[in-house]
């Protein structure tokens, strides 16, 4: 490991430069130049990156950022694996490769299996295994013995022909991504506001006059944000930056689409950065409405007319001390009453949020919190204002809107019933922490997984994997090979199109359609031809899986042949069954596509009471012992979830190695330790410990008492009964942690 200091501004000629080779790299010059011009065109591709929005009108000729660049390389390499490659190694020699070294391998040719007792995988037909898969499901003794999980680069599409299957089936067992990141914000969403989605258009957060980004670091994470943030700064806004590290991407921005500053330092973006404690979240936001209550600023008329219990929320506020806010936070009361003054200067605050909130015991209170002070600002429903949380993989949102849920409402169920005559189960499924149990536990024995990479995007990867290994049948429908898919009894790999590929049936060429961030439902069309001719869509994956399985043993009218030959069919049934989707194929071929109603847009709340929801929040202090530390799992600068694009942390300084722990250097020198120095970590909770070995320390600009280092290299020392109240999302975000030097 090397480090350096890091970039002054976010994006710019760095970003282009990473772009430029990892494109030629993984795909060549000219397949690179024709992907990215239709990468988040219309008429052309979905990022396969994250669910950030795209403009309403023009587009820029580049319209992606250096993590879509990536993970465009990464879909469309022209690397391929085979049936040559699994015969070279064995499962037991890829298990000890990196993350990194399996995604870059390249994409998978074929479908492939792993039986018990085999050391090599074997290729397989697809008829063999769609029939492999059938006799599994059907010899299970209840349907709930089975868990569907979902990724979130799922298509609408795909995701709404996946829960119809597992519920054909007969389960609920519908474990998916959100359930560990953004489960915090629909839970906390929905019971506040009435609907687990954000409040805002793109256009809202261009024309803020004031914008709180908090627990969120968008240079990484979800770079086209930037500028937007840059355009909202040029147009009179203030932001508010509240996170534990300082983060190159909310400090400046070059913006690549515009040469003529490239070689300057970049716009300026954050007036005020808080730097909270981990965990301090609820204490902050507490402070901020306190100092807004306590200057006059709350907005009485859309209080009085559009809300529930402020006067307990009041009280609350106002009966909490500064000491007790400002040990909590490690933030000065004068820095909160700054950021008080910004936002009631402002005729509204957009409110930004990702999983730095999402991700604690009380996350839920977080997104609470949020409420209270877009509720106590009246920044609901009025242009330039409101909530944004900020989704993570492209279709995220949108696999939860087609029923990739484990608890859908009764409302669903019955539109599912009507459309395809049968009765759908009605007891509430597992969710992913649920399924895990289950699976360790021996009562789930068979995981089919649509995308993803299970096992290290979990907690408790000794416990994660001794789970998986107990399945009859890990099947995984996948581009490329990762962890997950050396675990169990026989494992099975669909290899499936790629976002950027045509996708070619009976009617002839199809499209799928996502959903973003802020509820855009739009087209995403492949342009290059599939690695393989052996690929199968997703939606032609399921649709066999289905077919097979199901045969006589459910009453459901589906044919699944039609659904495969023409994706327009699938629309027509989501437009049946789900709300918002009316005239479906009509609407979604209009260019950009449209958004689905969000009723808080227009101050219509869709609680029991038909009003929206101040919340109590109490503030939950660390009390650490001593040489404890409050340890938080973030993401690289070259990753995008559990996806490994290489080995260095631009923005952070960190070159050539993964295994790093972020420490504040006062800290550092009063344990005795030195920059660079390999360290072990153990984590405590509920009695028990976990360890992971030999991370270099580096010295970084963090609270006190805080620490920060890479997933999922770190997800072993998250205990998986170490959860969110109220939506049971792991608690990454706050991990109890002791160093020990290396022996």
């Amino acid at each position: 490991m090397s480090t350096e200091k890091p970039p002054s501004s976010a994006a710019g000629l760095g970003g282009i430069a990473k772009s430029v080779s990892v494109g030629l790299r993984e795909m060549g010059a000219v397949r690179m130049l024709r992907g990215w011009s239709a990468i988040n065109q219309r008429g052309g591709f979905d990022c396969p990156s994250c669910a950030w929005a795209d403009p309403d009108g023009p587009r820029h000729t580049a319209e992606f950022c250096e993590n879509g660049a990536k993970a465009l390389a990464d879909d469309a390499t022209t690397k391929k694996i085979g049936r040559e490659f699994f015969a070279k190694y064995s499962v037991e020699e890829l298990r000890q490769q990196s993350e990194f070294w399996l995604n870059a391998q390249g994409r998978i040719a074929e479908p492939m299996v792993w039986r018990d007792g085999d050391s090599h995988y074997r290729p397989i037909e697809w008829a063999e295994a769609f029939g492999l898969v059938a006799r599994s499901l059907n010899a299970l003794d209840s349907p709930d013995r089975a868990a569907f999980y979902t990724s979130g680069k799922a298509s609408n599409e795909a995701a709404f022909l996946f829960q119809l299957f597992a519920r054909a089936f007969g389960t609920n067992n519908l474990p998916d991504c959100s359930n560990m990141c953004h489960e915090s914000s629909g839970t906390g969403l929905k019971e506040t506001i009435g609907i687990g989605k954000s409040t805002v258009t793109l256009d809202d957060l261009e024309r803020a006059k004031c914008i709180i980004v908090i627990g969120q670091n968008p240079g990484t994470n979800h770079p086209r944000m930037l500028t937007s943030l840059a355009k909202a700064k040029r147009g009179g806004a203030s932001i508010i930056a509240i996170n534990p590290l300082k983060e190159v991407g909310l400090l400046r921005f070059t913006n690549p689409q515009q040469p003529l500053g490239w070689l300057g330092d970049g716009e300026s973006l954050t007036d005020l950065y808080l730097q909270v404690k981990i965990n301090g979240d609820v204490a902050a936001l507490k402070g901020i409405a306190k100092a807004i209550l306590e200057i006059g600023a709350a907005d009485r008329e859309f209080i009085d007319r559009h809300t529930d219990g402020f006067d307990r929320f009041a009280a609350d506020a106002t009966s909490a001390t500064w000491e007790t806010i400002s040990s909590a936070s490690g933030l000065t009361r004068e820095s909160i009453e700054a950021a008080a003054r910004l936002i009631a200067a402002s005729p509204g605050v957009v409110i930004c949020w990702a999983m730095g909130l999402t991700q604690h015991k009380n996350a839920v209170d977080n997104v609470r919190g949020l409420v209270n002070l877009a509720l106590v600002t009246g920044s609901i429903g009025k242009p330039g204002a409101g909530l944004m949380c900020v989704r993570g993989h492209s279709n995220v949102q949108g696999d939860r809107t087609m029923g990739i849920g484990h608890h859908m409402d009764d409302r669903f169920h019955d539109a599912l019933d009507r459309e395809f005559g049968f009765r759908s189960p009605r007891s509430v499924g597992l969710d992913t922490v649920q399924a895990i149990h289950a699976m360790r536990d021996g009562n789930v024995r068979v995981f089919v997984s649509l995308g993803g990479n299970f096992l290290s995007a979990t907690p408790d990867t000794e416990v994660v994997t001794s789970a998986l290994a107990q399945c009859e049948l890990n099947a995984s429908i996948v581009t490329k090979l990762n962890r997950s898919h050396l675990v169990g009894m026989t494992r099975l790999l669909l290899p499936c199109l790629g976002r950027s590929e045509r996708d070619v049936q009976e009617s002839g060429p199809q499209f799928t359609t996502m959903e973003n961030t802020v509820s855009v439902v739009s087209t995403s069309e492949g342009i290059f031809e599939p690695a393989s001719p052996a690929l199968k869509s997703e939606v032609a994956i399921i649709a066999g899986l289905a077919k097979a399985t199901l045969g006589g043993r459910s009453t459901a009218r589906i044919d699944w042949d039609a659904l495969t030959a023409n994706y327009d069919r699938i629309r027509d049934h989501i437009e049946r069954v789900v709300p918002g989707f009316e005239k479906f194929n009509e609407r979604v071929r209009q260019p950009g596509g449209f958004y689905l109603p969000i009723p808080p847009k227009d101050r219509v709340f869709n609680t029991p009471t038909g009003r929206a929801q101040f919340s109590i929040t109490p503030i939950q202090a660390w009390h650490l012992k001593a040489g404890e530390f409050l340890l938080m799992t973030v993401r690289t600068h070259d990753q995008f979830n559990t996806v490994v694009y290489g080995m260095d942390d631009r923005y952070r300084g960190v070159k050539n190695d993964r295994r790093v722990v972020f420490i504040n250097r006062d800290d550092m020198r009063d344990a005795g330790f030195t920059e660079g120095q390999k360290v072990n970590l153990t984590s405590h909770f509920d009695g028990r410990e976990r360890q992971v070995r030999d991370f270099s320390l580096v010295g970084y600009d963090i609270p006190r008492g805080c620490l920060a280092a890479y997933f999922p290299e770190t997800n072993p020392l998250v205990a998986l009964e170490s959860v969110a109240d109220g939506s049971n999302t792991p608690a990454s975000k706050s991990v109890v942690v002791t160093l020990q030097v290396s022996g």
